[in-house]
């Protein structure tokens, strides 16, 4: 939970003292023009790669973060209670106070060049968007990518992010020597919502344009469709036209799945509703009152309104129902609409 002197400081529209911030290796705090309102706190990295848990149902064993924070601001970000962590809040602090761990691909090097690796599977964009708009100044992903393909690593990135566009084509020369998937995260098609929901996001267009570009170089990419959101972005048609964007962009396949609503993410996303619709506040506690997750019974509606687009138009598909942690879930090899996943992504949507 966020100390007292935190909540304080957010409902004050402010940003915590740079010198009361305990934030491990922090080497500086820098301000920039070019990020109105964003602080980068450079810090250097003790360690590059991060363990999955055992017990996780992710399909890969290690990620990589070169950031913390994200200043996409999706209010719905499940990453957002980790700032926490750092005596932060989850709201303002999580898309403004941004922790950039500036010699990621140095230590990623160094880890990935020692006898014991064994060169398993690595997930980038598994907690915050390595793509984020900070990657244009510091430009750590070009190293990182560099160290993965240099030791033989597989990899793989999920990302909202235009900027993946500059490194296609290093992604490609490794995709010669490693294997590579592409990811990108498109949740919302509707402009004057999704620059609502999702305000430092690049726009629906832009990142369709940069899965035309992935796909003409050869990458079989893959979209997350998700989160859909009660409501908002779950009709029929709203499916419909979001799926023939998808292909005409030249996507591969499409994974899907209802809005989680973890701590942090939870209480900001009530915010949100509150400010812009606060006619859904009422649905949206019935929904989530018990849960993270989305009561199976929606989840079980989605699968069945969305599977037959979604073979209209050709795609591949996955529910991420499959990689829910959440007991009350009842996911597993199956799906809880009785669904059975026909391709397993190689990394689930997580923010």
């Amino acid at each position: 939970m966020c100390s007292n002197r935190v909540m304080r400081w957010t409902s004050q529209n402010a940003t915590p003292p740079a010198g009361s911030l305990q934030i491990p290796g922090l080497l500086q705090t820098t301000r920039t023009p070019e990020f109105a309102g964003v602080r980068f706190h450079e810090v250097m990295a003790k360690s590059a790669l991060n363990k999955v848990p055992a017990r996780s149902a992710m399909p890969f064993p290690w990620t990589v973060n070169p950031y913390r924070g994200c200043s996409h601001a999706c209010v719905y970000c499940f990453a957002r209670n980790t700032h926490t962590y750092l005596d932060l809040d989850p709201g303002q602090d999580f898309d403004r106070e941004l922790v950039v761990k500036v010699n990621v691909a140095q230590v990623l090097r160094a880890e990935t060049s020692r006898r014991g690796w064994r060169r398993e599977h690595v997930a980038l964009g598994t907690n915050t968007d390595p793509y984020q708009r900070a990657e244009g100044r510091y430009r750590l992903m070009p190293g990182v990518i560099e160290a993965l393909a240099d030791s033989g690593t597989p990899l793989s990135i999920l990302t909202k992010g235009t900027l993946l566009r500059r490194d296609l084509p290093l992604l490609a020369r490794a995709a010669e020597d490693v294997p590579v998937d592409l990811a990108m995260s498109i949740a919302v098609y509707d402009e004057e919502l999704q620059s609502s929901i999702e305000p430092g996001t690049p726009t629906t267009a832009a990142r369709l344009a940069t899965v035309r570009a992935a796909a003409e170089l050869g990458f079989r990419l893959r979209v997350f469709l998700m989160p859909v959101l009660p409501y908002l972005t779950d009709s029929t048609e709203q499916l419909n036209q979001a799926l023939g964007r998808i292909a005409a962009a030249g996507a591969h396949s499409v994974v899907y799945g209802a809005l989680h609503l973890r701590p942090g993410a939870r209480e900001w996303f009530f915010t949100w509703l509150d400010r812009h619709r606060p006619d859904l506040r009422g649905a949206y506690e019935g929904m989530y009152a018990r849960s993270a997750y989305a009561p199976r019974a929606y989840r079980r509606m989605l699968s069945q309104r969305i599977a037959p687009l979604i073979e209209q138009w050709g795609l591949a598909a996955q529910d991420d129902d499959e990689y829910s942690s959440d007991p009350a879930s009842g996911a597993g090899a199956e799906d809880s609409a009785g669904v059975t996943a026909r391709a397993t992504p190689a990394q689930p949507a997580l923010f």
